[in-house]
Formats: structure tokens, sequence, C-alpha cells
């Protein structure tokens, strides 16, 4: 991987800098629950932290409707706007790393599936936002959700040359973004995509802290 070409650095939210797992998965009881569908409290639901709710819902509702689909994220909203984003919990070494970068040059930008609405309160809420340069995520109605549209409207954005990005990100939908728009990307393995899952995506490193991420930039 060369590094010495690296200029800006575009970062996943969920798994990557923050572990959100308590506030999702207590939205999502809460809207199943809501659409008479309560889950069993036993159930891994680990793998929708990542991808689109919307897509996720149609999966635990066990439906292709999308007007279910879309009341189902209306109820897990209700709750995740008000408590839900907060019952989060930023990864260890995150704050200084963060830090670190922004102090040497690298420009920083969110890249996260999650509505922007909601990220930029996250990073505010965790005294995080201050080191980016913009907070990027998907729109309400759905826009962007899909990572390597998000990562091509960022690149197009701000003018970035893709030689000159790095993407880092704990699930398959990260690393594959990246690399349909010819960014590097860097997986990590303390989030929630296996290391099976990442493995099939070839990212071209890994990190198991955040903070490793100075010493492959260095």
């Amino acid at each position: 991987m060369n590094t010495q070409l690296i200029k800006h650095i575009l970062l996943d939210l969920d798994g990557t800098l923050t572990d959100p797992k308590q506030g999702i998965h207590a939205c999502i009881y809460y809207a199943m629950q809501k659409q008479q569908q309560p889950l069993d409290p036993n159930l891994n639901i680990d793998w929708t932290i990542g991808p689109p709710l919307k897509e996720s819902f149609k999966i635990l509702l066990n439906t292709q409707d999308n007007t279910l689909a879309e009341q189902a994220l209306s109820d897990y909203r209700v709750r995740f706007s008000e408590v839900g984003l907060f019952e989060n919990t930023p990864y260890v070494g995150v704050k200084d790393t963060l830090a670190w970068l922004k102090k040497n040059g690298y420009q920083i930008y969110l890249a996260t599936a999650k509505p922007h609405v909601y990220a930029k309160r996250i990073l505010e809420h965790f005294d995080l936002a201050q080191y980016f340069t913009y907070i990027y995520g998907s729109e309400l109605t759905g826009e962007r959700t899909d990572k390597a549209k998000l990562i091509a409207y960022i690149l197009q954005q701000q003018q970035l040359n893709p030689v000159q990005c790095l993407m880092v990100g704990d699930r398959k939908y990260d690393i594959q973004g990246a690399q349909a728009n010819q960014v590097q990307a860097i997986a990590v393995t303390y989030g929630y995509g296996s290391i099976a899952e990442l493995e099939m995506a070839k990212p071209n490193a890994w990190i198991g802290h955040f903070d490793e991420l100075i010493e492959y930039l260095r």
C-alpha cells in the first residue's frame, strides 16, 4: 500500500469510530414491537450494523414491501433520534488518532450510510466533529445509503483525487465502495464485519485498533 500519496481519509462511523450496538439494537427491537413482530431477545442481529436499515427491516419482517419496511424504519427513528443515537461509545484511541491526523495535515471526511443529520449529532456529542473537514452521510429519504455512491459523491463534491484518498471501515460495503471508486481501503477487525466477509472484499490492509492507522500512514 502506497501511503505517501494519501492526503484525504474517509471514515465509516458505526463499527469503526464508535460502537453503536446498544442503541441500534434497542431501536430495532422497538420498531419490530411496533410492527407487532417482536424479536426473540436472544436473536443475533449484529449483522444489521452497517448496511442500509431499510433493507435489514425487509429481512427481519420477511417482506419485500417497501411501505412496511419504511414504516418500521420510521418507528426506529422515533426512538433513535431521541435516545438511541447516544447509546453509543467511541472506540479506544479514536479521539487521539483523529487529533493526530488533523495535526499532520490530513483532511478527514465522514462517509457513513447513517443519515448525516444523526451522524453529525453523534460526532458533536462525543466531541469528535472538530476533527472533520466535512461530515457526509445518507439522506433520510434513503439517498446515498449505498457506499459506492456515497464515496463517489464525496469525491465529486470535494474534487478529490481517488489516488490521494483512503477509506477505513469495518464492513464489506466500505471496502467494496472504495474499490468501486479506485480508492484504497483499510479494514478494521474490531467492528461488525466478520473476518471471512472482509477477506472476500480484499482490503489493501488491516488494522486491529483504530490508532494503528497512524503507523500505516507513517
